[in-house]
């Protein structure tokens, strides 16, 4: 696929439809080669019905992996993913669940083990943003639900599946470049993104007796629903990388394949940069 450089304006409303965009986001690579990286895994991914999240999922089933996604809403995006893990051999379990509620978080794992009775890769990505000018213009609920959609469900999904996790199991955490660079219209949602940092760091240490590895990937501008759900004109979106675009699904979940497999086996507490070419901190 390749990716314009100019999107057109479209008129959707948060959390996103992948079916109702234009163009809708490149999920994997005709040419991506599995190879039983992840075979007999069992995956569990938030925000898996769309966007990154779909692509990640597919990308695990490609690698012999089956998967339960969590989704908020979108049910029909939900079943594609299904339908596309599907077709790649592997099983899916599509799961609807509001995470900002802890029983909600362990009803999704529990669904998870009883589905296939074991829990190796947990990979939390589900996140929301309300894009505003300047800070007095965010309102205390749309702050509520920015934290407690982008961080506390990886404290609690991890506490949780941590009862299952064993020794060269992972966790994988999607923070963003607004992490490490900030930003001005994202202050919110880059400050969540900034936790997503630190906890992974620090839950890295917490688990490296265990053997259980714990790393993220930070996306720079990547093109899934949650654009133009948040932004009335995204005719720039990505332009201002080096690499001149926005990114695809499709170039960003190989990293969390990476970090899944065995290839990532003395890899913890770090953070898979994706963003087009912007140098940032580490």
């Amino acid at each position: 696929m390749t990716t314009p450089k100019t999107f057109p304006n479209q008129d959707q409303e948060l959390p996103g439809k992948q079916h109702k965009m234009t163009p809708e986001p490149e999920v994997i690579r005709e040419d991506y080669k599995g190879s039983d990286k992840l075979k007999d895994s069992v995956a569990l991914i938030t925000g898996g019905d769309s966007g990154i999240g779909r692509s990640i999922a597919v990308h695990f089933a490609r690698e012999g992996a089956d998967v339960a996604i969590i989704y908020l809403s979108e049910t029909e995006d939900a079943q594609e993913t299904q339908r596309l893990v599907e077709r790649e051999g592997q099983t899916c379990l599509i799961l609807k669940a509001d995470l900002q509620h802890t029983d909600a978080c362990q009803k999704a794992v529990e669904a998870c083990l009883s589905k296939f009775g074991k829990l190796n890769i947990l990979v939390n990505n589900a996140a929301v943003q309300f894009p505003k000018d300047t800070i007095t213009d965010i309102s205390m609920e749309d702050f509520d639900t920015t934290f407690k959609t982008n961080i506390y469900p990886y404290f609690y999904l991890s506490k949780i599946a941590l009862e299952h996790l064993k020794e060269n199991d992972c966790i994988i955490n999607t923070s963003s470049v607004t992490a490490y660079r900030g930003s001005n219209h994202l202050v919110d949602y880059a400050s969540t993104k900034g936790a997503i940092v630190s906890f992974t760091r620090s839950l890295s240490k917490q688990l490296a007796d265990a053997k259980i590895r714990v790393n993220g990937v930070a996306p720079g501008p990547i093109w899934t629903p949650l654009i133009p759900a948040s932004f009335d004109d995204v005719s720039d979106f990505g332009k201002d990388t080096p690499l001149g675009r926005a990114g695809q699904p499709s170039e960003v979940a190989p990293a969390y394949v990476f970090l899944a497999s065995k290839d990532a086996s003395y890899i913890t507490g770090q953070f898979i940069h994706i963003n087009g070419g912007e140098i940032i901190g580490s």
